[in-house]
């Protein structure tokens, strides 16, 4: 497989970094949900994640702050790095210096930390160090890359 490097085609941003609907703010991480024709985009900067709509000129926000704000709250974020869908439309985010991973319930804009201890770095193995990405297997069994720690966790779905 082979794709035109010299043909791009801008789908989102563009328009400077800032935390406007129509701007990014150094986009970190990707996801595509071919139920809605969208990516879902860590808006690093702007500590939010927020959902573009192939063809549209703005974004809708997801989860994090619309103000770019950041926080421990669980309607916020600090430095959202990575980020997965699972099949429900559920989004796990690698809340890079919160040191944890938030699921946001479809349409809910209230995280829950599922994995890390809010604001608590540490090597022990319910504890996260930076939090860089997430993935999912078939199960729903979790995995973070746990970057300062130098390890992947696995965890469980119960």
């Amino acid at each position: 497989m082979s794709y035109l490097s010299n043909v791009p085609t801008l789908v989102a941003g563009g328009n400077g970094s800032g935390t406007s609907n129509t701007q990014l703010n150094f986009p970190n991480g990707l996801a595509f949900d071919s139920s809605s024709n969208s990516l879902y985009i860590v808006n690093y900067a702007s500590h939010n994640v927020v959902r573009w709509v192939l063809g549209e000129s703005s974004w809708t926000l997801v989860a994090g702050s619309p103000a770019g704000t950041a926080g421990v709250l669980s309607t916020m974020l600090y430095y959202p790095i990575g980020l997965t869908l699972d099949a429900m439309g559920n989004i796990y985010v690698a809340d890079y210096n919160n040191h944890r991973i938030q699921l946001f319930m479809r349409g809910k804009l209230n995280g829950t930390t599922i994995a890390g201890v809010t604001s608590t770095a540490g090597n022990h193995a319910y504890l996260l160090y930076y939090p860089y990405g997430v993935a999912l297997d078939s199960d729903f069994n979790l995995f973070v890359v746990d970057r300062s720690n130098q390890r992947i966790q696995k965890f469980l779905r119960y």
